[in-house]
């Protein structure tokens, strides 16, 4: 297939066009950037701010993936901070979908980024695909995000929101963060540590995106996580075993509401149990469903 990657930069996205690439498919990238690895066959400029894109990128596109907004945990979520994840979430996917419909015939599929942010803070509470929207920033974020995608389904494309967990790698996200903390020996629990993590190791998450563009009948959200979510306190001392390192500082929720903000309450010590129900009834088999082998493979350990 001919795909192109919006966020084709980012850790995510030159993994997944390395992994097309390897398995044969066409890949192109839209970038705001001037330049970009030479593993790219093709950067096309996009700007959604500014509503640029350069038309060319659309040609023979057979699926597109939407991996583009904003770190979440770059800074404090002020008001300026919460304007521009939106921005770079919500109307850029507008922006993108707006721009697939207007070719004839347009792409396919869309398949596009979320999390599982979108069910909020549930406790113990199971989450599937059919679970309830949680409320909150993030919560009401993902649904917004994924409301513009699916509003592809209006000029015929098929649309998936991947409802990414933690994704394990040492380069990006919210592994790369906490490495050096804890090699450092000062990593420990966040709050109480009984909260819920889902997570899903890189490998398995470009596989997921794979079988998302190649897979006709998928269509609609889809939990991309492992199938076995642990506590804060079991991910902390994977961590702290793997890189040989003690884990034994927790950071209390007051003072990670005093650094983060409402960051703190709706990313680090909200409990997300999210289960693949979805990848499971397609037969898709994990590279990695254990936390410990996903994140001795993410470390390189």
């Amino acid at each position: 297939m001919n795909v192109l990657v919006a966020g084709g930069t980012g850790f995510i996205g030159q993994a997944l066009s390395r992994h097309l690439l390897g398995r044969g498919h066409r890949v192109s990238v839209l970038s705001r950037r001037p330049s970009a690895p030479d593993a790219f066959p093709a950067v096309f400029h996009w700007d959604p701010e500014r509503e640029e894109l350069d038309p060319r990128a659309f040609s023979e596109i057979d699926a597109v993936v939407n991996l583009a907004g904003e770190d979440l945990a770059s800074g404090r979520w002020t008001r300026e901070r919460k304007r521009r994840l939106v921005e770079s979430r919500v109307a850029s996917t507008r922006f993108l979908v707006r721009k697939m419909s207007e070719r004839d015939p347009p792409p396919r599929a869309l398949v596009s980024a979320s999390a599982v942010g979108i069910y909020g803070n549930r406790g113990e509470e199971v989450l599937v695909e059919k679970s309830a929207p949680g409320k909150g920033f993030l919560a009401e974020l993902c649904q917004s995000w994924e409301a513009e995608t699916l509003a592809a389904r209006g000029a015929g494309i098929r649309a998936v929101p991947l409802r990414f967990g933690m994704v394990l790698d040492a380069r990006g996200g919210a592994l790369a963060k906490l490495l050096p903390v804890f090699r450092m020996g000062i990593g420990g629990t966040l709050g109480s540590g009984k909260q819920w993590m889902s997570w899903i190791a890189l490998a398995d998450v470009v596989q997921a995106i794979e079988l998302a563009v190649s897979n006709e009948r998928l269509e609609g959200p889809v939990n991309a996580v492992a199938p076995l979510p642990v506590r804060n306190r079991e991910l902390t001392r994977a961590l702290g075993r793997i890189l040989n390192r003690p884990a034994i500082l927790p950071v209390p929720a007051p003072v990670l509401r005093l650094i983060f903000g409402e960051m703190a309450d709706e990313a680090l010590l909200s409990s997300a149990r999210a289960e693949p129900e979805r990848l499971a009834a397609l037969g898709y088999r994990f590279l990695y469903p254990e936390l410990l082998p996903a994140m001795r493979a993410a470390i390189k350990i």
